[in-house]
């Protein structure tokens, strides 16, 4: 598959069929992610892949509410998480990512920019799952310190993201982009 008809093709997947992945397929993905530029080739990004039905469903209860017409509703992706087979999370190596060879910080990003690492990280997987013919979904919104806690994570890392990864049960929703032209500033903001 090309790769702008993957970009432009892959959309957030939220109903999964029951379809096991297996591990070489997993690995495919995880190596896509892997091969990810980071800050520094420091590759602070650390996968901690999630298959065990009771682990996924603790995750997915730590998901925080919506809120739809002033009233909070269970968010999509915790029935997401539970559904897939495999849930994908994405941590960082803390201190590494944005910063120098003397331990400071960088630029004024230096003690957040593993953001940036494992978002391009995310995007190689999201992007290779879906050259593949699995669906995912980006999840941001949860209690970081209760996932840490479920799955052991040591305080030399955190959790930055997560994403159910299977067989899609649906097709994506499109969602409308703006033109480019309105994202694109020359030369400098007026």
């Amino acid at each position: 598959m090309d790769v702008f008809e993957v970009i432009k093709n892959r959309r957030s997947i939220r109903q999964y069929k029951p379809d096991s992945v297996d591990d070489k397929t997993i690995e495919k993905v995880l190596e896509a992610a892997h091969w990810a530029p980071s800050w520094a080739n420091q590759q602070c990004w650390r996968f901690v892949i999630v298959r065990d039905a009771k682990i996924k469903s603790e995750i997915a209860d730590t998901l925080n509410k919506l809120t739809v017409d002033n009233e909070p509703v269970a968010n999509a992706a915790a029935t997401s998480i539970r559904q897939a087979p495999v849930l994908i999370v994405l941590c960082a190596e803390k201190g590494k990512a944005g910063y120098g060879i003397d331990g400071s910080p960088q630029n004024d990003k230096g003690e957040y920019w593993y953001m940036f690492d494992i978002a391009l990280a995310m995007q190689n997987l999201t992007l290779a799952a879906h050259a593949l013919g699995l669906g995912t979904v980006i999840v941001g919104g949860f209690n970081i310190a209760k996932v840490e806690k479920i799955l052991g994570v040591p305080n030399t890392c955190t959790v930055v993201t997560m994403t159910p990864l299977g067989v899609p049960d649906h097709k994506g929703q499109v969602s409308p982009r703006k033109q480019l032209s309105e994202v694109i500033i020359k030369d400098k903001f007026s």
